[in-house]
């Protein structure tokens, strides 16, 4: 069992404990100037959240003593342009902006978080994570441990018993605990992302009081029931049907590929109350009720099990009714957030190849000299740097964003296609730099290799991601399915 350490104190209660940061706190730690008070002009415009400048750009945000600036607010995020007081509008309601720097570095406070995180990871997981990564069944020993230390509920409010931070800050989280475990990454992303997040969102009083403590505590693990035999990436497709019984429903259906479910106690499942896309919801099931059954588990190539999820007839009261009928875009949209975790673990567990195949490459030595000096390898790991500078970017870009409201979905998409794609190809690059040591399983690279290629499909496929961003490029929704035919 893992067990607190007095190091670990520190992160608890910096965690809990921290004063959020101004913006005028971030200027002065980068030795900048106050942001000077804006004028307004000759046509008495200011500068307000959403506003367009000159006709172009949204999203200005005020700054401190009336400044103003253009770009994300959230921490970590990048200042493009502000104010330049005292120049003249060329007419009504025209602002003139300077240029200033892009902060692309992390704030003081994410970078002490960060290295808080990865101390903790260092103690507690280092010695294990090759045990970790092959053993069945879900850690719960890393879970109750994250619990303590506050990396559950990271972006959840304090007063549902959450830490009240950031979609960045559950990023910065997943990474850290990757690039020591990758396994444990998973424990991150289980409890601040997916269904734990969807069931934050929407869940009612009764529902949080009921199940959301042990979920916070890393006792147990709630599952999503969303894709089915007929219906992966043409969700809308299920067939999972709720019919009113009394008060209640009764439901009837299955569920295919549902990560966790061998180890959940509850499930948050995706169904049919009536027809068409407005009759789609979700209810929350709980493990043993009577009707609801198991399948025999199956087995990913990663490792992981999963088991087929079976309804009949179960009974579901009012009150486990997360969300009714109408439902579904408010739980499709919260889902953008799901693929900012899964992106995260990506170019994670990329990094940690990567960073596996550089040790490699100065200590392996082919023909009296290390690997690292022949061109052919250095020319790899140029690749595999660019890929994980961009993917950081896309990655940064979608978290920080999402952090002002909904995620993007043109953002996650871009990010998540990306790094998926750039994760995979670069466990498969170090697993070729290292050989046979790359290909063992003593060596977690062929374990991030197998991760990483499920990552392509699961959260929405890198075709799907491909379709999303099409639509934001030419502004119009392409349908998947086929014209209906005309009388």
């Amino acid at each position: 069992a893992l067990s607190l350490q007095d190091g670990d104190v520190r992160l608890h209660r910096q965690w809990h404990g921290r004063r959020r940061s101004t913006r005028a706190d971030r200027r002065k730690a980068a030795g900048r100037r106050p942001a000077p008070a804006a004028r307004a002009n000759p046509g008495g415009a200011r500068l307000r959240p959403g506003a367009a400048i000159d006709g172009r750009g949204a999203g200005q945000i005020a700054g401190p003593g009336g400044g103003s600036r253009i770009g994300p607010a959230a921490p970590g995020s990048l200042e493009c342009a502000r104010i330049e007081p005292g120049r003249p509008a060329a007419r009504p309601g025209q602002w003139f902006l300077r240029s200033c720097g892009m902060d692309f570095e992390l704030t003081e406070e994410q970078r002490m978080f960060r290295d808080s995180v990865r101390g903790l990871a260092q103690r507690h997981l280092a010695a294990g994570a090759l045990e970790r990564a092959h053993a069945p069944g879900f850690p719960f020993d890393v879970a109750k441990l994250f619990a303590a230390q506050g990396l559950t509920g990271i972006t959840i409010a304090e007063a549902d018993g959450g830490q009240g931070g950031s979609l960045m800050d559950a990023v910065l989280a997943i990474e850290q605990v990757a690039l020591v475990c990758p396994r444990s990454a998973d424990v991150v992303q289980s409890g601040n992302f997916g269904p734990f997040r969807t069931f934050a969102e929407y869940a009612s009083p009764w529902q949080k009081q009921r199940y959301f403590a042990k979920l916070l505590a890393g006792e147990a693990i709630i599952a999503l029931g969303m894709t089915e035999a007929e219906a992966g990436s043409a969700v809308t497709d299920l067939t999972t049907r709720a019919r009113p019984d009394g008060e209640g429903f009764r439901v009837s259906g299955g569920k295919v590929f549902t990560s966790n479910s061998p180890d959940a106690d509850l499930f948050l499942v995706y169904l049919r109350f009536a027809e068409g896309l407005e009759g789609i919801g979700s209810v929350l099931l709980e493990r043993g009720a009577d009707g609801f059954e198991l399948g025999q588990p199956s087995r990913y190539m990663n490792g992981e099990t999963w088991c087929a999820l079976y309804f009949d007839e179960v009974y579901v009261p009012p009150e486990t009714v997360l969300l009714g009928p109408g439902g579904f875009k408010r739980q499709i949209a919260g889902f953008n957030a799901e693929r900012i975790g899964n992106t995260a673990r990506s170019l994670a567990l990329g990094q940690f190849a990567f960073e596996r195949a550089r040790e490699h490459a100065m200590t392996r030595q082919q023909f009296g000299r290390p690997l690292c000096e022949f061109q052919g390898i250095q020319w790899k790991f140029a690749d595999m740097q660019i890929e994980l500078d961009a993917g950081r970017l896309l990655l940064y870009r979608a978290a920080v964003n999402a952090d002002r409201g909904l995620p993007l979905v043109q953002e996650t998409s871009i990010a998540k296609a990306f790094c998926n794609q750039a994760g995979f190809e670069l466990c498969n690059e170090a697993m070729q730099i290292m050989g046979g040591t790359g290909y063992s399983q003593e060596s977690l690279v062929e374990y991030c290799f197998r991760k990483s290629r499920g990552w392509q499909i699961a959260g929405g496929s890198s075709e799907m991601m491909k379709n999303r961003i099409a639509e934001g490029v030419f502004e119009r929704r392409f349908s998947q399915r086929p014209p209906k035919a005309h009388d």
